[in-house]
């Protein structure tokens, strides 16, 4: 039998993960390797912390979710990177360690971008590309065979690096007019010149170790080529870093969000009341979803502000911000299909986001938080919201219930793994969650007569609008709705005075 009749010549050589020539390639060892996963770790998870902690004071809807899904994408492979490492080194593992200096004043520079414009530009056209670029070339670089578990990571991590450098591309569109990019013209060669000075983000390239090199690539801005960056390295000055990153917790509304300390319309009174039928209900539980982009903001500011925890600590509250995230805008999707514009008729507040922020220390805004989970657990919690959207006769909105309840399992075990641990039992730890939502005033009336807000009603105006989409006459009770959360709170809690 010739070779070429023979049919076991056709079958896929090494399990199809390479051919037998691909597969002789010398490679990369395994503490080269190593080396540059540990670099591809540290960008990610510099990335993760920039992007969640811009999340709260970024004005606009779009890139508050956008930085949600971003930084949980990152931190996703971050633990990939992390796990990958620890199967290649026994410990110590070296992963805490900065692994270039001149990569730390990069994301430095970018973290401390004072305006959105230059954040998207460093984030998306210089930190992404350039980690793109170094997975690319790992992957051409590496043994297919022997390195597969790496080619693998690297692969997926590509997928979803395409995604976020598309969505940073279209934002940049948007936002970056040719007048602002030439304004940080000179910021963006800082950052180049940081990258070529580390080799690369991978740092396989030559690095530019001589003046004249670096003073061609910063021609720009000569007058930074003879400053010195914290390795010594000629060329790099920092600008926007030379000071500490201050985090800001106050979060930022854009103008679809035109009165955010109204606090006219409690959702939840309306919602557990039986006499109410489950169609209107619906469009409280869309606005309830909406209104949940206050939790990313306020997770934000505990994974931003909580230090010394593992890894996986980070890794699963970030999960947790970008459900929360999906939550708001699952409401805004459910509006959009029953044809109603929400920044019109719906006033999304941040009220609690505001608060918690601003009166609470993190642990203590993660225990209201917990506090929170715990209460939509029981069978008047997620269970409920799930079969009233069944009951409603609204597909979209029984979808949506179902996954919220799902997602809310989950949380209730990250809060059970991260947070239940310090106290003596569970009870202590929702007591405790408790009063410290207790503690937070929410300042109703003193918002009105600041003329913040006047608490306005806006449900009459949302019910008849959904009722003419239905073809049905409205319910005079349900549009008579009136109970602002001035006394009661959202799990249903009588509170006294305006607190």
């Amino acid at each position: 039998m010739s070779p070429s009749s023979n049919p076991l010549s056709k079958l896929p050589e090494l399990a199809g993960v390479s051919c037998l020539k691909a597969a002789m390639a010398p490679g990369l060892s395994v503490d080269e390797c190593v080396r540059r996963l540990k670099r591809y770790h540290y960008a990610l998870k510099r990335l993760h912390h920039i992007l969640v902690a811009r999340i709260t004071a970024e004005p606009l809807y779009e890139l508050k979710m956008g930085f949600s899904l971003h930084a949980h994408l990152c931190a996703e492979h971050v633990s990939a990177m992390r796990k990958r490492v620890g199967e290649m080194r026994e410990p110590p593992l070296g992963l805490e360690a900065v692994p270039d200096h001149n990569l730390e004043l990069l994301f430095d520079e970018i973290l401390c971008s004072p305006e959105t414009e230059e954040l998207l530009l460093g984030v998306y056209e210089k930190a992404l590309p350039s980690l793109k670029q170094a997975l690319e070339h790992h992957l051409q670089q590496t043994n297919p065979l022997v390195d597969h578990p790496t080619v693998r990571l690297c692969r997926f991590a590509l997928l979803e690096l395409a995604d976020m450098i598309q969505f940073g591309q279209q934002a940049i569109s948007a936002l970056v007019d040719k007048s602002r990019r030439q304004q940080a013209a000179d910021w963006l060669t800082l950052l180049d010149t940081a990258l070529a000075a580390a080799g690369g983000l991978d740092g396989s390239q030559k690095k530019l170790t001589q003046l004249t090199e670096l003073t061609e690539l910063t021609k720009e801005s000569e007058a930074n080529s003879n400053k010195l960056a914290p390795n010594g390295q000629p060329g790099l000055e920092r600008r926007y870093s030379t000071k500490p990153y201050q985090y800001d917790r106050v979060p930022k509304r854009d103008h679809r969000f035109p009165d955010p300390y109204n606090m006219g319309v409690n959702a939840e009174v309306f919602l557990y009341d039986e006499k109410f039928p489950p169609q209107p209900k619906t469009l409280m539980m869309f606005y309830k979803r909406l209104r949940e982009v206050d939790v990313p903001e306020m997770m934000a500011s505990i994974i931003t502000e909580t230090t010394g925890k593992p890894w996986e600590y980070y890794a699963d509250m970030t999960r947790q911000l970008w459900d929360e995230a999906r939550h708001a805008m699952m409401g805004e999707v459910g509006f959009a299909n029953l044809g109603i514009n929400w920044p019109e008729k719906v006033m999304i507040n941040y009220t609690w986001s505001l608060a918690l922020n601003t009166q609470l220390k993190p642990i203590e805004r993660h225990a209201v938080l917990y506090f929170i989970e715990q209460g939509l657990m029981p069978k008047h919690g997620k269970r409920f919201e799930w079969e009233v959207g069944m009951a409603s006769n609204n597909p979209l909105s029984a979808l949506f219930q179902d996954y919220d309840w799902a997602d809310e399992v989950l949380h209730a075990r990250i809060g059970r793994d991260w947070y239940l641990k310090d106290f003596k039992d569970a009870r202590q730890a929702v007591q405790y969650g408790d009063q410290c939502w207790s503690r937070v005033l929410m300042n109703w009336e003193d918002w009105r007569r600041q003329g913040l807000t006047q608490h306005r009603n806006w449900w009459p105006e949302l019910y008849r609008d959904a009722c003419r989409r239905w073809g049905i006459e409205p319910d005079p009770k349900v549009l008579a709705y009136s109970t602002t959360y001035q006394t009661v709170r959202a799990d249903l809690k009588e509170l006294t005075g305006s607190a």
